[in-house]
């Protein structure tokens, strides 16, 4: 009986030490640090990788940047390490910015990388700028914004973000890659001239994670209205005056016509006057704002079909008219021929303090 009960004590405690065992690896929080935002370059066959590593400072966060370089990500990352007294976590990440050389090149395996390790959050939000990183990093640390956030704040929508910055994050960008009806534009940033520390200049046009060509802020924010996000807060202005869009909401209608393919998109503005010039009628006002977006639009459709990029996402909307094996044609064959009917509605719902005619 005795011999039982010791049997049973030692496999009790042997179980405690397995447990236990799984934590003997773990670092504490006090020994790690935690970048915030990663810069990556190619310098010939090797990256270039920057963090941007929050750290307390008085009664305030400054940021400290690190630099280093590798074969691979993980490479460059351990070799920053090895310089530091403590190790790097990845997983708290908020924003990966790519050299504009790096994307035009191709960032398929960096991304899939990110995936495949998992050392990086899928939700990290991805990022181009056309500026050289050593300056740009460099501004970055000389930024005195309270916990070196400027660049987060760039891209939240609580604080800096507005409709013209496209949102697009890793699991996006890993999915367009391996999407026969679905491309991505991720937005282009560089160093401001003013004494802000980021100036937004447009979004990449990225196919099959390559950029493969650019579109300027206004038509970003008609590609941020047709994936459904909010283009609240953003003023326009046209010849007769200045209006602010309370928001937006789309309609789409695909088909196909005489063996082509054909889309209707709707898209219905509700805005608000702010300035006008002189006294020119609401219908004035209307009419000239939806000639501006579907002049605007029919420019930037151009341009993406001759790029065979389909950003807009329009082959989804034919998944299900396509057979499946043909899907994988849809960007050579399918999309240059794709004829689009792009319908503007502006409902002016607010004049403010303004008198206008009607007629």
């Amino acid at each position: 009986m005795r011999v039982i009960k010791k049997a049973t004590i030692i496999t009790i405690i042997s179980l405690l030490v397995f447990t236990l065992s799984a934590c003997w690896n773990n670092k504490d929080i006090n020994h790690r640090v935690m970048p915030v935002v990663m810069g990556i370059s190619m310098e010939g066959d090797e990256y270039k990788v920057f963090l941007q590593i929050p750290q307390p400072s008085k009664d305030t966060i400054q940021t400290k940047i690190v630099k280093g370089t590798g074969k691979t990500i993980n490479h460059a990352v351990d070799k920053i390490t090895t310089d530091m007294e403590s190790s790097i976590d990845l997983l708290h990440l908020k924003v990966i910015i790519i050299e504009e050389k790096f994307a035009q090149k191709g960032v398929k395996d960096l991304i899939s990388g990110f995936m495949r390790s998992r050392d990086v959050s899928p939700k990290a939000i991805v990022a181009i700028c056309d500026d050289d990183f050593d300056q740009f990093f460099s501004r970055m640390s000389k930024s005195t914004e309270a916990e070196g956030t400027a660049l987060l704040d760039f891209f939240e929508k609580n604080a800096g973000w507005t409709p013209e910055i496209a949102l697009t994050r890793v699991w996006q960008v890993y999915r367009s890659i391996h999407s026969y009806t679905k491309d991505v534009a991720i937005p282009i940033i560089g160093l401001a001239k003013e004494n802000m520390l980021v100036n937004q200049i447009g979004s990449a046009v990225i196919k099959n994670g390559k950029m493969v060509d650019q579109i300027d802020s206004d038509e970003t924010l008609l590609f941020n209205a047709f994936n459904g996000e909010s283009t609240q807060g953003k003023i326009e202005v046209t010849d007769e005056g200045t209006v602010l869009i309370l928001g937006n909401t789309m309609v789409h209608e695909s088909k196909f016509l005489n063996e082509r393919s054909f889309i209707i998109s709707k898209i219905k503005l509700k805005v608000m006057l702010l300035e006008t010039k002189g006294n020119p009628p609401t219908k004035l006002i209307k009419k000239e704002l939806e000639t501006l977006l579907k002049r605007r639009f029919n420019e930037m459709f151009t341009k993406l079909q001759k790029s065979e990029a389909d950003i807009l996402g329009l082959g989804q909307y034919f998944r299900n008219k396509i057979p499946r094996k043909e899907l994988k044609h849809w960007r050579s064959e399918y999309y240059p021929e794709l004829s689009m009917d792009f319908q503007v509605f502006v409902d002016i719902q607010n004049e403010g303090n303004l008198t206008t005619h009607n007629d």
